[in-house]
């Protein structure tokens, strides 16, 4: 009862529509232990505004950090992640570099050696390849090589993954390659509080980290919580998420085919299959528990990844399962769904057949569930 009248007034309270008395102050009712009288105020965020908002807030927070790459600063970005930076902390803090990543991804390491928090952006991971000696040899090794007495706190980040329509040199998914290196943390968000939560982590952290967006998720807008808008919202480094929970199968991806995941489980559900999803984050360290416990719970294994099938991110899901404890409770061999074993092709018809769809992933659970 005490619930419904409280109702009751605050429907009561509610401003009138503009024009009709719409200055009236909204009546303020006494907190009571136990009640709750709304939700928490969620909103809409794109992964371009959290990744920005995670730069803008760690800038603001450390003088240490600081951002380079091409464009960043006088032209905001290629994808606009770092709008207003350069105009709000100057030169010195958001840096536009010369088309030269091995050089710029030089200049930032030897930064992190000496003691900054540089953030380092590839305007797409197909060009980190001109700084992969960077990366790897000098950025992930450094710390191991000096006895623990160097450490290279930096972040290399961008977008990884298919793009579209921008065919081979420049569409392919990185997560293997950099998940592949020890000394290296290699995180790969889909949501905007993966993004956001996720880059305030990888500066925070005293170790190299390789930070995987996706093009096509960059205007895609999300529901970001409370929590997460704080400026201290972090994600931890190496630990899953589970999207959906389900009883039938265990459905085991990252950035943007958690999205088709969801949607196929979404599908499925109709037929009377519940699919649990689980949002990797992390490529290394790989949260395998959390993996391992869902199989356990739905004896069948799926992983879906926009990369190469070959040394992929779920052959290597598949063989941690293997030779693990939950591998005693499969009932079916685990399946992969992956890219194309080819080239990006530049004909999309081509190309969205060389890119995992929904369709593909309803298909592969139901081959898997013998249905």
């Amino acid at each position: 009862m005490a619930a419904a009248a409280l109702r009751h007034l605050a429907l009561r309270a509610r401003p009138a529509p503009h024009g009709r008395g719409a200055g009236t102050p909204l009546l303020r009712l006494p907190q009571r232990r136990g009640l709750r009288l709304s939700a928490p105020a969620a909103i809409q965020v794109t992964v371009r505004d959290a990744l920005n908002q995670a730069l803008d807030e760690e800038l603001e927070r450390d003088e240490r950090v600081f951002l380079l790459g091409e464009e960043v600063a006088q032209y905001d970005g290629a994808y606009k992640i770092s709008r207003g930076l350069w105009k709000k902390y100057g030169d010195k803090r958001v840096i536009d570099t010369p088309i030269s990543e091995m050089g710029f991804a030089g200049i930032a390491v030897g930064a992190a050696m000496a003691g900054l928090r540089p953030v380092c952006e590839f305007m797409t991971f197909n060009f980190s390849m001109q700084a992969i000696d960077q990366v790897i040899n000098s950025a992930a090794k450094t710390c191991y090589m000096s006895s623990g007495s160097i450490s290279v706190p930096i972040v290399f980040r961008g977008p990884n993954g298919a793009a579209a329509g921008v065919a081979a040199q420049h569409s392919q998914c990185f997560a293997a390659w950099y998940g592949h290196c020890p000394g290296l943390k290699v995180v790969s968000p889909w949501s905007s509080e993966d993004a956001k939560g996720l880059l305030k982590a990888s500066i925070r952290d005293d170790n190299p980290v390789v930070m995987l967006e996706s093009e096509l998720l960059y205007s895609v807008p999300f529901e970001m919580s409370e929590q997460a808008q704080s400026k201290e919202f972090i994600i931890p480094i190496g630990k899953a998420k589970i999207e959906r929970q389900g009883t039938h199968v265990t459905l085991v991806a990252h950035s943007r085919p958690v999205g088709h995941c969801l949607e196929a489980a979404a599908v499925l559900s109709k037929e009377g299959v519940e699919c649990e999803v689980i949002n990797l984050r992390t490529i290394r360290p790989m949260d395998i528990e959390t993996v391992e416990a869902s199989v356990v719970k739905t004896n069948h294994l799926v992983t879906v990844e926009g990369g190469w099938p070959q040394f992929g991110v779920g052959a290597e899901i598949c063989a941690r399962i293997m030779e693990g404890p939950a591998f005693n409770y499969l009932d079916a061999p685990a399946v992969r769904v992956t890219g194309a074993d080819v080239p990006m092709p530049y004909a999309k018809i081509l190309e969205d057949n060389s890119i995992p769809q929904v369709k593909d992933i309803v298909f592969a659970v139901k081959k898997t569930l013998n249905i």
